[in-house]
């Protein structure tokens, strides 16, 4: 997609937006004649003779021709807005995606709002926008919404490019995916608490009873004790695993995200020390805590608190007894970075860039026994990502591991709206 982009630039350039020659081709206006600069005497340099080559070897308009055929047959949409945001160049692909409208007055044409937001918001900051969204089809009986990746870069002072990118199919394919998962998981929900409970009434069935002097223990009620706590702890697991696929779903957009809010951090570290502290104890592991107080980040305050848990709990997992487990909080700029380090096992280079993948284990053997469901650190990427920020993570095999949560200290930029009454035409 970069380089189709590029693309699209470097024909928008080529046609003279820099130059404040770009026509739109919907106004009805005719593209400005070619311009030859003289030379100090007063000649052109070879002006018209290049000109002529130029027309007969690309056609009527020579370049500015071949650059309107080039973004003509892109298949991305592609939008150049002037300073007042009207479309000053529209391609096939972009009219064929419906993102322009009737103007205020008749026969005028406008940019979809998406787009004029856009372009506001690049020509404020300087700094280039994507968003990827899906906007309602105008005629009924549409299948499905169309699906658009959008891209905004500033050509100039004035001039916005935005490419689309018509992405309905992976969003149709990532809904249906989606939506197997959490259909899946909430049928199992049913047999994994029916089994959990069966398997605790095995336990109290099987209680093993104060032998008597002289007397041993049944071989089989001891069998019959070990196989249901293996049920219990196994269906335990299963639950978990659940639970997981379900928080992974709503993550990956199966449910709007909340509204940031702010987040006390001293709130954060309490409720993610009060949720490990019996699994540390049960390895003599310490937990400690230094860094800001007082601190406020931005987000749902259950999704951060889930985050930090997920990586409390994988450093406890992967350490051994009688070390300690660190947490550190400091603030750089804008963003609330929370250490998470323990001196456990660590990560081998070649697994660092895979560890944030779902099911993904770097060691299967030694995963076994700590019994987690490997979406743990998937789920903290999605949270990240869903907040503005990142998780990294730096590793020594051997040495232990830290991981990094980068999450926002001020508001977030507000979300791009689709505007409720408005919709997207499906065709020219």
């Amino acid at each position: 997609m970069d380089w189709v982009f590029g693309i699209g630039l470097l024909t928008a350039l080529a046609i003279g937006v820099g130059a404040g020659t770009l026509v739109a081709r919907d106004r009805g206006a005719r593209p400005a004649p070619p311009q030859t600069r003289p030379s100090a005497s007063g000649k052109t340099k070879g002006g018209r003779a290049i000109e002529t080559e130029v027309a007969q070897a690309y056609g009527k308009h020579g370049l500015k021709g071949l650059g309107r055929k080039s973004m003509d047959s892109l298949r991305v949409g592609v939008v150049v807005l002037d300073e007042d945001d009207q479309p000053v160049l529209v391609n096939p692909a972009a009219r064929a995606m419906g993102l322009l409208r009737s103007g205020g007055a008749p026969g005028t044409i406008a940019a979809h709002p998406i787009l004029r937001t856009l372009a506001g918001q690049v020509r404020r900051t300087g700094v280039r926008r994507e968003v990827e969204l899906d906007l309602p089809r105008g005629r009924a009986g549409s299948p499905a919404p169309l699906g658009l990746h959008l891209r905004a870069v500033a050509l100039n002072a004035t001039h916005v490019a935005v490419e689309a990118a018509d992405v309905t199919e992976s969003h149709r394919l990532a809904r249906v995916r989606r939506d197997f998962v959490a259909n899946v998981s909430h049928e199992l929900k049913t047999p994994i608490g029916a089994l959990q409970l069966l398997a605790e009434a095995l336990l109290d069935a099987t209680e093993l009873p104060e032998p008597k002097p002289g007397e041993e223990q049944s071989e089989d009620l001891i069998a019959a004790r070990r196989f249901a706590e293996r049920i219990h702890h196994e269906s335990a697991r299963m639950g978990r695993l659940v639970n997981e696929l379900l928080e992974l779903t709503r993550l990956q957009g199966a449910e709007p995200l909340p509204t940031p809010e702010p987040v006390s951090l001293d709130w954060v570290i309490a409720e993610v020390i009060d949720r490990t502290r019996t699994t540390a104890a049960a390895k003599n592991i310490d937990l400690d805590y230094t860094g800001l107080r007082g601190a406020t980040v931005y987000g749902s305050d259950t999704q951060v608190a889930t985050a930090v848990t997920n990586l409390v709990e994988n450093a406890i997992a992967y350490s051994g007894t009688d070390t300690t487990v660190s947490l550190t909080t400091r603030q750089a700029d804008d963003w609330i970075e929370i250490d998470v380090a323990d001196q456990g096992i660590g990560i081998a280079p070649h697994d660092v860039d895979r560890i944030f993948e779902r099911f993904y284990r770097a060691d299967q053997a030694r995963s076994r026994s700590t019994g987690g469901t490997g979406l743990g650190l998937a789920i903290v990427k999605h949270i990240a990502t869903n907040h503005g920020g990142r998780v990294d993570v730096s590793s020594t095999l051997g040495g232990g591991s830290t991981f990094t949560l980068r999450l926002p200290a001020r508001p977030p930029e507000a979300p791009l709206p689709l505007p409720a009454a408005i919709e997207i035409e499906s065709g020219a």
